[in-house]
């Protein structure tokens, strides 16, 4: 940010402005999107969820009620039921439903990787529903799995073999893995998956198209607010600020800036005519002083000096300028301790005067010797007096010599 201060006033504010509403904007359509993706995840955890209790409670169904009838149609079988009633519900959709069990009967229900650990992990712990998003070959996907507890008309068929119907005797020979299950064992899973990729995709492009509209609007708002805040605020500011280097230019201290504000801008206008008003005032006072003092000493019978602490002759009358044989505009900004011989007491004064505010020698008549601009020296007694101006101590030497 070492580089604002070269900017102006207005394009300082524009682009602090301008990057704080970026930033925002930005912030904004981040946490949009992160909501988009969240209620997404949400919305398949929970259709996942309803898909696995609907096969879940039609496998539960079809154990309890249907008996003798899968001995004559396999279609009633609850695990085939259920796996014919879940591509129903899920046909034309992302959804990939199936059951899962780590001792399976069916070869298309022999579990993955991913589905085999996660069917140990019920085994060995509380089983509950489970999901995750997984990444495989570079694909998101959401991974759901709940639980499928045995009950007493599930070990019909997954009990012992002797009690087992015939027709699952028939297929599965005693001693298979899919025998002797007991109550509230976990016979096996409802597995779900969704390709997640389609729909971070649609959310991805509602951002981009988010950020492109609200982009363009941004822009228009940044740009009606910079005008506007440039005609109203901006402007103004930079009309004092022009005014008060134009009175710091030319000392002209009759500059007024005309408005009609009522507002803390309209507050600074007043106070800088105030302040203007002011120093014209004093200006003319001071100009009218001097005046009347330079008319004083024009008048005067001896030669008068006027000079700072440090020497600078600021006002003389005739009689000083042929005193030190030099022209007013010649004489002004002179110093006159480069005139008189013995300059050095009269600086000791000077300076014991600001130490100690007095001096034996202001307020005295002293005899010195002072040498004009060709070398001449004359003779004269000097006075000093002391006078305050509006910004320093301004000291009055009053030479009278024997001419006069």
């Amino acid at each position: 940010m070492k580089f604002l201060p070269r900017k102006s006033v207005n394009s300082t504010f524009n682009m602090v402005s301008s990057l704080l509403l970026m930033a925002l904007f930005l912030a904004l359509a981040y946490n949009n999107y992160q909501r988009e993706q969240d209620l997404i995840l949400k919305g398949a955890v929970d259709t996942a969820r309803t898909i696995s209790r609907q096969i879940i409670e039609t496998r539960d169904y079809l154990s309890r009620h249907v008996t003798s009838e899968p001995e004559t149609n396999s279609a009633l079988i609850p695990q085939v039921a259920a796996s014919k009633i879940a591509e129903q519900i899920t046909r034309g959709s992302r959804y990939y439903v199936r059951q899962v069990s780590l001792r399976y009967r069916n070869p298309n229900n022999r579990p993955d990787e991913y589905e085999s650990a996660l069917l140990e992990t019920f085994v060995s712990s509380d089983a509950r529903e489970t999901w995750r998003v997984t990444t495989q070959s570079g694909k998101k996907s959401l991974r759901f799995l709940s639980p499928m507890i045995a009950d007493e008309s599930c070990l019909a068929c997954h009990g012992s073999f002797e009690t087992a119907p015939r027709y699952i005797q028939t297929r599965f020979p005693k001693g298979h893995f899919s025998y002797g299950y007991q109550v509230g064992e976990v016979i096996g899973a409802v597995s779900v998956a969704v390709p997640m990729e389609s729909l971070y995709h649609q959310v991805f492009h509602n951002l981009r198209r988010d950020l492109l509209y609200d982009g363009v609007i941004l822009t228009i708002f940044i740009l009606f607010t910079a005008r506007i805040l440039n005609k109203t605020i901006i402007q103004p500011v930079k009309n004092v600020a022009g005014s008060i280097s134009e009175v710091a230019r030319t000392g002209n201290f009759s500059e007024r800036i005309a408005h009609d504000r009522r507002d803390e801008i309209g507050d600074l206008i007043n106070s800088f005519n105030t302040l203007m008003a002011e120093l014209d005032h004093k200006t003319r006072q001071r100009i009218e002083s001097e005046e009347r003092y330079r008319n004083f000493i024009e008048i005067a019978k001896s030669p008068i000096v006027t000079f700072m602490a440090d020497g600078k002759i600021i006002i003389t009358n005739q009689k000083a300028e042929k005193l030190f044989g030099l022209g007013k505009e010649e004489l002004l900004g002179q110093c006159i301790f480069d005139f008189i011989l013995e300059c050095d007491q009269l600086q000791g004064a000077i300076k014991d005067y600001f130490t100690s505010t007095r001096s034996e020698l202001i307020g005295t008549t002293t005899r010195q010797k002072v040498r004009n601009v060709c070398g001449r020296i004359t003779e004269v007694d000097m006075v000093i007096s002391v006078s305050q101006s509006e910004q320093s101590q301004m000291f009055s030497a009053i030479l009278r010599t024997s001419e006069v």
